[in-house]
């Protein structure tokens, strides 16, 4: 007993470390030297090589020309899993907001400097909504939804007031920004242990629909929170 206990220990210090060592890399703007990793992590440099040469062999990290290791495409495949899970949680919860408003209400995450509609739901009976695709992109600097990625986001320097305004009230709402003549209302969404974030975004042409919407939103927001802590 006490030697299987000893290899479930040593088991679970290597998968953290392998993790540790993953989520190192893929933060990484210009990728890592093996010296480079073993001195982020504190471990020797024999160590260290071990760790990215297993993340090699699963296609999560990949060594460029210059000997630097980057991100490969497994973790596309690993992100990709991931916002399903999500998406599968949210959904439903999304789709009793768009047929309370009677507007479309989407999720979006950000992806380096744009916001992606990761879902979109129409309401069932509106006979007028506002429709646009999963997949569609805009700055992340414009909009409410963009206010409220960035303002789910750490704040580094200056920001815009209506970014700040976002972070106080929990909320953005926007005229216009994206979608000449509309209102967007958007809430943040912190997921995957709260490391993760998107947004709930509410889209109408009607000024009234947006300002009364605003505590569905936030509502919203905590419900796909909640739902998705159910998940894991």
């Amino acid at each position: 007993m006490p030697e299987t206990a000893g290899r479930s220990t040593a088991g679970a210090q290597t998968l953290a470390r392998g993790l540790a060592a993953l989520r190192e890399v893929a933060a990484s703007e210009g990728g890592l030297t093996v010296q480079e990793l073993a001195e982020r992590l504190d471990v020797h440099r024999t160590i260290a090589y071990r760790m990215i040469a297993t993340l090699v062999e699963a296609a999560l990290v990949s060594r460029g020309e210059d000997g630097r290791y980057r991100g490969a495409v497994g973790l596309l495949e690993l992100r990709a899993a991931g916002y399903e899970a999500f998406k599968h949680a949210a959904e439903p919860v999304l789709r009793d907001l768009a047929n309370e408003l009677g507007a479309t209400a989407s999720l979006l995450v950000p992806e380096q400097d744009e916001a992606i509609a990761l879902l979109v739901v129409s309401p069932q009976a509106a006979r007028y909504h506002i429709a646009f695709s999963a997949g569609s992109r805009h700055p992340l600097d414009r909009g409410a939804a963009g206010h409220a990625l960035r303002a789910a986001l750490p704040q580094v320097g200056p920001e815009p007031d209506v970014v700040s305004t976002a972070r106080a009230v929990g909320y953005a709402m926007t005229f216009g920004e994206v979608e000449p003549g509309a209102w967007g209302i958007a809430a943040p969404v912190h997921w995957g242990a709260g490391e993760r974030i998107a947004c709930v975004n509410v889209i109408t042409y009607r000024e009234d629909v947006a300002r009364d919407s605003i505590e569905s939103v936030l509502a919203c927001a905590r419900r796909i929170e909640a739902a998705v802590a159910v998940q894991h």
